[in-house]
């Protein structure tokens, strides 16, 4: 019979679901996620060619995780696939301030910050590492009978 583990299966500070992003220039990609998000790096570990093995890192209450990329082990960022199929969404207190430091820490805006129907403040920016990142601010309360109405019509290019 096995003694019980004291080790806890998910580790202090981490989620179920954590995102790991694969950057092309790792420690970049770590000092862009302090500028525009204000992440704060728990740990970092590099290789003996000086390339992210593995990094922790939080923006807010959420951990990420971050490595270079390691071709030879398939391990490609969005840049090298040519693209994300992945959005990272931030919730933030001002949506617009977020996105404008994000902008000026080197990203560029695929969707401009504007109010939307289901109640959020929301824009994209694309990272320099071809990383996608929604962020928003909830503004407004609406019922599910509500956002459906909204969809309705902004899908039909009508006004909120």
């Amino acid at each position: 019979m096995s003694t019980p583990s004291t080790v806890k299966p998910i580790p202090e500070g981490m989620h179920t679901v954590t995102p790991h992003l694969c950057c092309a220039g790792g420690e970049a990609a770590l000092e862009f996620y302090k500028k525009a998000f204000g992440a704060v790096v728990k740990s970092c570990l590099c290789g003996p060619d000086g390339k992210v093995m593995n990094a922790q890192f939080t923006i807010g209450d959420s951990a990420l995780m971050l490595h270079d990329e390691c071709p030879q082990w398939g391990a490609l960022g969005p840049k090298a696939l040519g693209g994300t199929a992945v959005t990272i969404h931030l919730y933030v207190t001002d949506a617009d301030a977020v996105a404008a430091t994000a902008v000026a820490a080197g990203a560029t805006v695929k969707l401009p910050v504007q109010d939307m129907f289901w109640g959020d403040r929301y824009g994209l920016v694309i990272d320099p590492f071809g990383h996608q990142w929604s962020i928003a601010t909830h503004v407004q309360d609406l019922t599910h009978e509500q956002i459906l109405e909204a969809s309705k019509a902004a899908c039909a290019g009508g006004e909120e």
